[in-house]
């Protein structure tokens, strides 16, 4: 890439007194709060993710007019499912709408096939009372390089990290293949919106060769950092029952058997309340031989980053002593997490009752490998089979995605990324095993066996996604856009 393409970049992210064209964009993203459907069940109606879509379409030409240099003339803005041609699901729901964003392949000696790069633009609700004083979920704030604000780092810099990237080669004179840039609105709910739009488009893609996914995360802010494997998941609702309505606990217990303890041995069966460990060998794999060695050298360059990142309070200690195990469980081996809980009144207004039943939200990821529909159904019969004192007992999947392992990419492109890791970020290549899930991985993998993946992101220590205070760390975005821009032209 030459100075025209690095200049480029430099104007299109640049963030001090707030002035770059993507950080403006950005910054207006934040303020609307179109939260995932899974969590905002008036989405379809209050037009939050309509606004979103918009604003990035209307962003995107605006784009091609401020940096002429990129000779954008020829890109194309669809939006699919918008309000004005709302696309409905079998049910008769209406599906999230999709942004795609197609620019042909371009310069001297363009390669064939069709680039992918993928992001989305719904986001997490947004924990309006617990961010720091001075932060909003929905206030854009830029303080020591760090962009605040919901949806920033996860995943709306993505369109603008994939945008910029084509402009900086277009720019530089340097050629590329035909790229389509996906973002979808349905990531955090899970839902199928994205796969049925892209079935639908298949043909369209033509002979998809590599696949960029910018909604992963990194190990710090100083080196490259890609995601080798995403974990799966199986998430339901498990709920049981013993009576007919609340009664007096004095009078009940010792008679009435507690739904909450009935809860506990049943998770007793699943997970090592002592370590955390699930028991079943239904929900383990065998590791690669290259992953534990892989995930070593990973520890090696965090060292106690791998669990200082969170916001441990004083004195609490990670699951494991040792940070390559800490990074091998959550990247090869099952964990359990229960993220919700219903039929418990808040400890401040409870009664002397026994509760009637109790249902907890629970979440199993999987490990990579492991096929999601076979551990779901294990799953539920583990937790329903003989119920003790033959209480109501239901387990309810509610969804279920599997994880995802990357193919080797070719030496020519390893190269690439290699050179790029090392004049954009002064470093090496770090891999890393997400612990998180992106269902569109394994999908897009089945759909195009034979293309190549890069998939990175900017969600380093102490961004938070999902959780308050969550901020994109503008210097990596602009420098993993750089890196973008050499992995599609190493293509021609």
């Amino acid at each position: 890439m030459n100075s025209t393409g690095q200049r480029l970049l430099d104007a299109a992210w640049h963030w001090h007194g707030g002035s770059g064209a993507i950080v403006k964009t950005l910054s207006d993203y934040i303020t609307i709060p179109n939260v995932s459907p899974a969590f905002d069940p008036d989405w379809s109606t209050n037009g939050t993710l309509d606004k979103a879509v918009q604003l990035f379409a209307d962003r995107v030409l605006a784009f091609r007019n401020d940096f002429p240099e990129a000779r954008f003339d020829d890109i194309a803005v669809t939006v699919y499912g918008g309000r004005d041609n709302p696309i409905a699901d079998p049910a008769g729901e209406r599906r999230t709408p999709l942004l795609r964003v197609d620019v042909p392949a371009h310069g001297p000696a363009p390669a064939g096939g069709t680039v992918i790069l993928y992001g989305h633009l719904d986001k997490q609700p947004g924990l309006d009372d617990a961010w720091s004083d001075g932060l909003h979920p929905r206030k854009p704030v830029v303080r020591n390089d760090r962009l605040y604000g919901r949806g920033a780092g996860d995943d709306g810099y993505a369109l603008w990290c994939a945008l910029s990237a084509l402009a900086a080669l277009r720019a530089s004179g340097e050629s590329h293949p035909r790229a389509v840039i996906i973002i979808e609105a349905a990531e955090e709910s899970g839902r199928d919106d994205l796969e049925v739009y892209l079935d639908a488009i298949r043909n369209d893609l033509g002979d998809v060769r590599f696949i960029v996914c910018l909604d992963s995360g990194c190990g710090d802010y100083d080196n490259l950092w890609t995601t080798d494997s995403l974990r799966g998941v199986v998430a339901g609702s498990l709920r049981v029952a013993v009576l007919r309505e609340g009664v007096h606990s004095g009078d009940a217990s010792g008679v009435v058997p507690s739904p909450f303890r009935i809860m506990r041995k049943l998770l007793s069966r699943l997970e090592d309340e002592d370590t955390g460990e699930i028991l079943p060998p239904a929900f383990r794999v065998a590791i690669p031989d290259e992953v534990p060695p892989a995930l070593a050298r990973t520890a090696s360059v965090l060292g106690d980053g791998v669990w200082r990142g969170f916001p441990f309070l004083d004195s609490v200690c990670p699951a494991a002593p040792a940070n390559a195990e800490l990074l091998l469980a959550r990247g090869w081996k099952a964990g359990l997490v229960v993220k919700g809980l219903d039929g418990v009144p808040p400890a401040a207004g409870s009664g002397n009752v026994m509760l009637p039943w109790v249902e907890a939200s629970l979440s199993l990821r999987l490990p990579p490998t492991l096929a999601s529909a076979d551990a779901a159904s294990v799953l539920k019969a583990l937790l329903e089979k003989d119920p003790p004192y033959n209480a109501r007992v239901t387990f309810t999947v509610q969804a279920a995605a599997d994880g995802w392992t990357a193919p080797p990419l070719p030496s020519e492109m390893a190269d690439t990324l290699r050179a790029a890791a090392a004049d954009c970020f002064g470093g090496v290549v770090h891999s890393n095993a997400e612990g998180g899930s992106i269902p569109f991985m394994a999908f897009l993998r089945d759909r195009f066996p034979a293309a190549r993946f890069l998939v990175t992101g900017v969600l380093g220590p102490g961004s938070n996604a999902h959780g308050p205070d969550e901020f994109l760390h503008l210097p990596t975005a602009r420098r993993l856009a750089e890196v973008v821009a050499r992995m599609v032209a190493s293509l021609s």
